[in-house]
């Protein structure tokens, strides 16, 4: 196997049959890497390639890479490289393109693999329609093995997933599946609807798509059929695609609970990450003034006991910390399918006990600080008193806020933080300055 460092120096100083017959020791993903590094034309590497070798590139690369590496050839040959691409990576390939660039593409397949691609683009692409392949293999329950075997050799090289064998009736809806090995074992003249296993989980082709991720996670599949409504099948979905998939979901979560958009690039424009990261500090600075409006509400309580101002954002700090624990566990929960109808009351119950006793332990600790610090009991009961409110609100709006904001239909980690501080630091402050305010004949 070449060095990635050397793939490029192969490829430029090798004549064509040398490429062809070595090739398939590089792994795009490494050519891929070598291509990114390369500072003159990439043509001058990719006209030296085979079409299915550059159709495994396109379907390696990065969505946004895509189109980049096509636009280096010419539109006869854009025509022979897309029809080596699979068809998700194509729809891919195409959604990311404006109407006049997927036309232009389009224009360069056959007539039969463009109405098969538009078909596909008609799915909503968070779907599994939307991430599936057509390529799979799927023959007659009427079939003998020796018809099986046969169909097999001509079928299996463009399938994406050869050793999966679905079974299917006269109508393509779905039956069963052939386990390979029970084809190589079973007599010539076996009808495969006598030797396939009929219990089949399948897909519908409008679940979303984390909801197939988390089938693949639960049943670790390497591929699932996807069927509309009256069991046809329709294509697959590849434990490749899930990977893609879980990748993304986990990255556009974290970008969200730090007020990114997902698309934001390190590399990016600058225009691009004011546009991504303005908006939600502007909602941060709203919930700042609402933190800061629950302060003013009592400067006369502060300027009568200066040291309430030291210790307010402790209060409010904490409490954002905690109810930043329970939401990232929510989150994840839902996200997973780990949250449900049947455990969420026990989860909430767990969560409040975790509440009190940290909301207690941590009371206890400020407590005695602010009592040595300040000199008065008095002061010491006021912030831990109002540390264990806070701790406990904590553990509720860390709960709650995501479960609410997913059943009206907004996505948990958008939100759900900016609510969270908002309410543990108007809380933390008002439970802390509220109390002082009452006490304050104790505290002068």
């Amino acid at each position: 196997m070449l060095h990635p460092n050397k793939i490029l120096d192969f490829i430029l100083n090798s004549s064509y049959e040398t490429i062809l017959d070595q090739i398939d020791d590089i792994h795009p993903v490494d050519f891929l890497e070598a291509l990114s590094e390369f500072e003159n034309d990439p043509i001058q590497v990719l006209e030296k390639l085979p079409d299915e070798y550059i159709g495994l590139l396109l379907d390696y690369a990065e969505d946004d890479e895509k189109f980049a590496l096509l636009s280096h050839f010419s539109e006869t040959r854009k025509g022979q490289l897309i029809s080596e691409m699979s068809s998700d990576e194509l729809v891919d390939l195409l959604g990311g393109l404006d109407l006049e660039d997927q036309n232009a593409i389009l224009d360069n397949m056959n007539i039969e693999d463009a109405n098969e691609v538009k078909g596909l683009l008609a799915y909503d692409p968070e779907t599994a329609g939307g991430i599936m392949a057509t390529e799979f293999i799927a023959i007659k329950e009427s079939f003998t093995i020796n018809e099986t075997i046969e169909y097999l050799r001509s079928m299996a090289p463009t399938s994406e997933t050869p050793y999966y064998i679905y079974v299917i009736n006269d109508f393509d809806v779905l039956k069963g599946v052939v386990p390979l090995r029970e084809i190589v074992i079973s007599e010539p003249t076996t009808l495969i609807k006598d030797i396939m296993i009929e219990k089949i989980i399948s897909i519908p082709v409008d679940l979303d798509q984390e909801e197939v991720a988390l089938m693949f996670d639960k049943y670790s599949f390497m591929a699932v059929p996807v069927v509309d409504h009256e069991g046809v099948i329709l294509g697959i979905v590849t434990v490749d695609d899930v990977m893609e998939i879980m990748k993304d979901e986990y990255t556009e979560d974290m970008f969200r609970l730090a007020g990114l958009d997902e698309t934001e690039k390190i590399d990016g424009s600058v225009k691009g990450a004011i546009k991504s990261r303005l908006p939600w500090l502007l909602v941060n600075l709203i919930t700042a003034i609402l933190a800061a409006a629950t302060v003013s509400l009592f400067e006369n309580t502060i300027a009568q006991i200066v040291a309430l101002a030291t210790f307010m954002p402790i209060v409010a700090g904490m409490g954002g910390n905690a109810g930043t624990q329970t939401l990232t566990l929510i989150i994840r929960g839902i996200a997973l399918g780990e949250l449900t109808y049947e455990n969420q009351k026990e989860i909430l119950r767990k969560e409040i006990l975790i509440g009190l006793i940290n909301g207690l332990c941590l009371g206890v600790i400020v407590a005695l600080l602010g009592y040595f610090w300040v000199g008065t009991a008095a002061f010491g009961f006021v912030i831990g008193l109002a540390m264990f409110l806070n701790l406990i609100v904590a553990t509720f709006s860390g709960y709650y806020v995501p479960v609410i904001l997913k059943k009206v239909g907004i996505d948990p980690a958008l939100a759900s933080a900016v609510f969270v501080t908002t309410v543990t630091d108007v809380l933390g402050f008002f439970f802390f300055l509220g109390l002082a305010t009452i006490m304050i004949n104790f505290l002068i």
